[in-house]
């Protein structure tokens, strides 16, 4: 099987990868083995929360050399500051182009608020999202905060009692339609996928009208667990327009409806562009000679072999496989790539889980244009991209989807301009 580009890995950064390059006439395929880590997400996107010395960001393209002079070995410091800031426009306006809306820019993050109601910087959230511009303040007086009973991934009193230190008040409903008694049999059933198919349905759209008409006269808005938008993106604006409320969501804890949505539509996106989505499948293995990837081959495809000018290695952290850790080494399990890690395993972890975790920064080694490294020479047509790369902290800076996004542009430009 023939193509122009081969991607390894179906996430966040395979895909924008995949889209680009099909945007410009690519014959591009993705061999993907299963869910992404946006299943997972909070639905928004982090470009640079924090400097490894634990300052904190409020504006990305301000930040990024001092970034770079911490840590020489970030992908942000291979792209370098000037490209940086360009790449992470590029990424807001691709993202619009291709239909998903968010709200944010790399000038200055801006705040969402997690499942337990405290406010977290980030860069791009969907539009939908209650955020804020201030970290001190929200922009309502007072909300009214919906939830399903019996629904424990979301916290309604936390999320009030964190609004109340900030100067906004709410009050607190609970509500049931008949279509979530079954899930309420069975608490491990009454997740936000499940609830979220109930909750779309046209049929529940007048009982969820008059359910959310009970909100307090005085309320500036109704916050509601982000359990719509799964199989249906229109519901959630007809109930803001017959309440008369704007309807602002909060995610939930895991899985997430927003990271699956929109795992989902950029999926689709893919397939209708022309590209080939292989999901279900591994490349288990591949040929290099001369410093060049000839061939790799497929768990499910046995012997017959993939070809491509170009490769590209978007398999994730250990999460997904795309780093596999024993106790003395850290591997990349397809081509046997050089991989940055400590020789002392003391040094990978800090018993204090909240403190910087040093595997977290360990990856695959590359050089300055994402060209992965082989018993330390360069190999010409493969490029790695997103979680797998070396030398960043993604949970600590607040910088994985950025790094997801801006790697596989760059990679993307970088085929394109051969």
């Amino acid at each position: 099987m023939k193509f122009d580009t081969v991607i390894i890995g179906g996430g966040l950064s395979g895909l924008v990868c995949g889209i680009r390059l099909l945007q410009h006439g690519h014959r591009c395929a993705i061999v993907s083995s299963g869910q992404s880590a946006l299943h997972f997400s909070s639905g928004s996107f982090d470009l640079l929360n924090a400097l490894p010395d634990g300052e904190v960001v409020t504006n990305p393209q301000k930040s990024v050399k001092d970034l770079i002079r911490m840590s020489p070995c970030h992908p942000y410091a291979k792209l370098g500051g000037d490209k940086f800031c360009e790449l992470a426009g590029e990424s807001e306006a691709f993202l619009r182009g291709i239909g998903l809306s968010f709200q944010g820019d790399s000038m200055g993050n801006h705040y969402r608020i997690t499942p337990m109601g405290t406010l977290k910087p980030t860069w791009l959230s969907t539009s939908d999202f209650a955020v804020s511009k201030s970290e001190r303040e929200l922009p309502w007086r007072k909300v009214s905060i919906f939830n399903i009973a019996g629904f424990l991934d979301f916290y309604p009193q936390f999320i009030a009692d964190e609004f109340a230190k900030i100067g906004t008040k709410s009050d607190i409903h609970l509500f049931s339609l008949p279509g979530l008694d079954h899930l309420r049999r069975n608490p491990s059933e009454l997740r936000s996928t499940n609830i979220a198919r109930i909750l779309d349905k046209e049929s529940n759209k007048d009982e969820l009208i008059r359910i959310l008409g009970k909100a307090a006269p005085d309320s500036d808005a109704i916050i509601f667990p982000a359990c719509f938008g799964l199989e249906n993106a229109n519901m959630l604006p007809a109930l803001g327009r017959a309440t008369g409320k704007p309807i602002y969501l909060i995610p939930t804890l895991p899985p997430s409806i927003i990271g699956i949505h929109t795992q989902q539509y950029m999926h689709d996106y893919f397939i209708h562009s022309g590209g080939v989505y292989m999901l279900g499948d591994t490349v288990k293995r591949a040929d290099v000679e001369d410093n060049r990837v000839t061939k790799v081959y497929s768990y499910n495809h046995g012997n017959i072999p993939f070809s491509a000018n170009n490769i590209v290695l978007a398999t994730g952290s250990y999460f997904s496989q795309g780093l596999i850790a024993t106790r003395s080494r850290v591997y990349e399990p397809v081509f046997d790539l050089d991989v940055s890690f400590n020789s002392d395993r003391k040094d990978w972890y800090n018993r204090n889980m909240f403190d910087s975790q040093n595997y977290q920064e360990f990856g695959v080694k590359t050089n300055e244009t994402f060209n992965a490294l082989r018993k330390g020479k360069v190999v010409e047509n493969l490029y790695v991209s997103g979680a797998v790369l070396e030398g960043f902290n993604p949970v600590k800076e607040g910088s994985g989807a950025g790094v997801s996004i801006l790697s596989a542009l760059f990679i993307a430009d970088k085929i394109l301009s051969k």
